[in-house]
């Protein structure tokens, strides 16, 4: 299919569905199943395309679950994805980013309602207009 120009629809639709599947990386659970079930030099090819989305095209942008850059950094590693394999140990990610998002939510909570409160606290600062007493 070489020298085959695609329209800008192809496009756009091929870049949701990269998307769709980077992101799929951060789910461990996701991970656990398709591990397997791809051949080890396809697994190389393909996280070497990944690696050129987040890099090159700069996909990351785009991302609603950040989680996924780090995973697809760790399954460049066999042992990972030797490891990925155990169920217990999916489980086991997965269950530290629930823990990793609702620590962030706290935390980014706390600091919005700091910055609103220290924001009410200030006086507001005259205005430099040109009414001037005499």
């Amino acid at each position: 299919m070489a020298g085959v120009m695609e329209t800008e629809e192809q496009a756009r639709h091929r870049f949701q569905l990269e998307l769709e599947f980077v992101q799929c990386l951060a789910n461990p659970n996701y991970l656990n199943c398709k591990i397997n079930k791809i051949e080890c030099n396809k697994i190389i090819v393909l996280f070497a395309y990944l690696k050129y989305l987040v890099t090159v095209i700069q996909i990351w942008k785009y991302f609603r679950y950040p989680h996924c850059l780090h995973m697809l950094e760790l399954l460049q590693y066999e042992h990972f994805r030797k490891e990925l394999v155990n169920a217990q140990c999916a489980k086991f990610i997965d269950e530290q980013q629930i823990l990793h998002w609702q620590h962030y939510s706290r935390k980014r909570t706390r600091l919005q309602q700091a910055l609103a409160e220290q924001q009410q606290q200030q006086p507001q600062a005259p205005s430099h207009g040109n009414t001037t007493s005499k």
